[in-house]
């Protein structure tokens, strides 16, 4: 939004000595001008304080309890991996970059692409995840909790929301070398360093230390589940393809649930499409609720 303040406007001084980095609340009375654009009557301009710039980066009290709630629940998640191996990386990266992740938006444009989207989209996969995984016994719930937060790790970089600020920026090393090759770099690094620290121990477990590593390498490589998608590799474990289409399930009910409100209506139930989704939207079936009727005839019975 631009807005032109003439240096005789009582606001001037303090226009003038904002930069990208500020905030303020801007209050008046506002109309389109045809060939000037916005222009605004009976306006003033207030900087926010500390407290107020702070609860506005967080976002409405609703999307900031939810991504509280989400925050703990990955914590909790990856507390609970029995291997220690993968809880102790696991921590070790929430400890470093905890505060980024919960920055970082899941992707630009498609899905939960906002700030703190990124903790949204890990959470409910992992929700996703421990609710299937008692279903299929062969599924190492570990190592998919363990991938599933390390799949899109790279995103801190390739999606990041500076500190004070509603501008995801480009970072050359997310543009260089994406999202995909970033999280295996991140698992790597990692790993090195814990495994020097503790071989002695890690040599007396069961998978060995390096197949562990292996797999949950493969778990973030193949997350996009085909090359032509972006993967290096396809997914070739029961791990891997659970992993691809809970990611490829949520991101795409995101899509839907977002479209519902955000597309074009073309009928009373019909939107128009939103990509990648593969044609129009059609809102879903309502679930169903017995009316008062039938209630009072069922308890009679």
């Amino acid at each position: 939004m631009k807005l032109r303040v003439w240096s005789d406007h009582p606001a001037y001084k303090t226009c003038s000595g904002l930069t990208p980095e500020s905030f303020i609340e801007l209050a008046g009375e506002f109309r389109q001008h045809p060939q000037y654009g916005l222009e605004a009557d009976k306006w003033m301009v207030r900087p926010l304080s500390d407290q107020e710039t702070k609860e506005l980066l967080e976002g409405p009290a609703d999307l900031r309890a939810k991504q509280t709630t989400d925050w703990e629940f990955i914590v909790q998640s990856i507390d609970s991996i029995l291997d220690p191996r993968l809880r102790a990386l696991t921590q070790m990266f929430v400890n470093e970059w905890g505060d980024r992740f919960r920055r970082a938006a899941a992707a630009r444009k498609y899905h939960h692409a906002r700030r703190g989207g990124l903790v949204e989209h890990t959470a409910q996969m992992m929700r996703v995840a421990s609710e299937i995984a008692p279903l299929y016994p062969q599924l190492n719930l570990d190592l998919l909790i363990a991938g599933i937060l390390f799949h899109d790790s790279g995103k801190l970089w390739e999606n990041q929301f500076s500190e004070t600020g509603f501008v995801m920026d480009y970072d050359e090393l997310g543009e260089l070398v994406g999202h995909i090759s970033i999280g295996l770099e991140v698992v790597n690094s990692l790993w090195r360093k814990l495994s020097a620290d503790n071989a002695d121990v890690w040599k007396t477990y069961l998978p060995s230390s390096e197949d562990v590593r292996l797999h949950l390498l493969h778990l973030i490589g193949a997350h996009h589940g085909q090359k032509e998608l972006g993967s290096p590799v396809e997914p070739k474990t029961p791990e891997a393809m659970t992993l691809h289409y809970i990611d490829n399930l949520d991101s795409k009910l995101e899509m839907f649930a977002a479209g519902y409100t955000t597309a074009q209506p073309l009928a009373a139930r019909i939107f128009d499409r939103v990509h990648p989704l593969p044609g129009t939207l059609v809102k879903s079936l309502e679930k169903f609720q017995a009316s008062a009727a039938q209630h009072s005839r069922d308890r009679l019975l």
